[in-house]
């Protein structure tokens, strides 16, 4: 049985190689999909993927018998100078996610390095852009915490909206938990963590704010080894009207409290049920539920007595 870690690296190798088939680099599908089969060797998308990478490069092989055609040269995605007509300029490329692309960027405004996250609109309907649109204005409320990821500055680029916030220096929790022995952190350190991380949601939720997607992925550590609460992008806050469908399911089903799965009222206690899971995971070395797929594990945050 694959884990839920296990299964998140699939996702994000499947994601990367479903990229490379877009700039026909078959050689990145191929690596990234043999990777992903390495965790789950009948996963059918790797599979898939990998039959077609290894077509397409057979076919691309050249004839013995015939001289190969010279290719033009194809010149690599330029990462952008600077943005905000020259405030930020770039340092180098941070990451990408599902709806960001990060870069090191210095400001030179405040003569300080952040990290520039360019958000990802590409095929997003309007209630999609308005949750964006939230989680930065989220962020950007609560001003400065301790314990929450700062926002800098908010704006567009190119009619591409951008959110600017401190460095992280240390990664998220997530990768801080795979990097331990066992996936297991010294009891110590797990609840420096969650008690952190308390702190910035008891403030969070005194502004009106709750995550709905707490999780290590989204707790932050900096280069002094604090932990900051990030992305905040199914936050709601009470004093406006939800954008989500009545009755409809978000957040990451990991962590997700029963009332939040079956689309009932979020509270500041659902968060908290959020941060038990994920201290359970932090000092354990897995996820408190573990079953094949999402229902399953939903059915057990709702069913099995705690």
């Amino acid at each position: 049985m694959v884990s839920d870690r296990g299964k998140r690296r699939i996702e994000r190798l499947l994601d990367e190689a479903d990229e490379a088939v877009s700039k026909l680099d078959w050689e990145t599908v191929r690596d990234r999909a043999q990777a992903a089969l390495v965790f789950d060797s009948e996963n059918p998308d790797a599979l898939e993927l990998l039959s077609g990478a290894e077509k397409a490069l057979g076919s691309l092989a050249p004839s013995p018998s015939v001289e190969p055609a010279v290719a033009p040269p194809v010149e690599a995605p330029s990462q952008p100078t600077s943005f905000a007509s020259g405030r930020y300029q770039v340092k180098r490329f941070l990451g990408e996610g599902g709806k960001k692309i990060v870069y090191l960027a210095h400001d030179t405004t405040l003569d300080r390095e952040v990290a520039f996250a360019l958000i990802k609109t590409d095929g997003l309907d309007e209630t999609s852009r308005i949750r964006i649109q939230r989680e930065a204005q989220a962020m950007g409320r609560l001003g400065s915490h301790a314990h929450i990821v700062t926002v800098f500055d908010l704006g567009e680029e190119n009619g591409q909206p951008y959110m600017v916030t401190e460095l992280m220096g240390g990664g998220d929790v997530e990768g801080v938990v795979e990097d331990a022995p066992d996936h297991r952190l010294p009891l110590e350190q797990a609840v420096k963590i969650a008690q952190e991380t308390c702190r910035g949601m008891e403030f969070a939720h005194s502004r009106g704010i709750f995550h709905r997607d707490l999780k290590p992925g989204n707790v932050w550590i900096t280069s002094d080894g604090v932990a900051k609460i990030g992305d905040f992008g199914l936050a709601v806050a009470l004093d406006r009207s939800r954008l989500t469908t009545e009755g409809m399911m978000v957040g990451t089903v990991s962590y997700m409290p029963p009332e939040q799965a079956m689309g009932g009222e979020v509270t500041p206690r659902s968060d908290l049920y959020s941060l038990g899971a994920m201290l359970y995971e932090m000092v354990t070395g897995r996820p408190s539920f573990l079953g094949d797929d999402s229902v399953a594990i939903i059915g057990q945050h709702i069913n099995t007595p705690r």
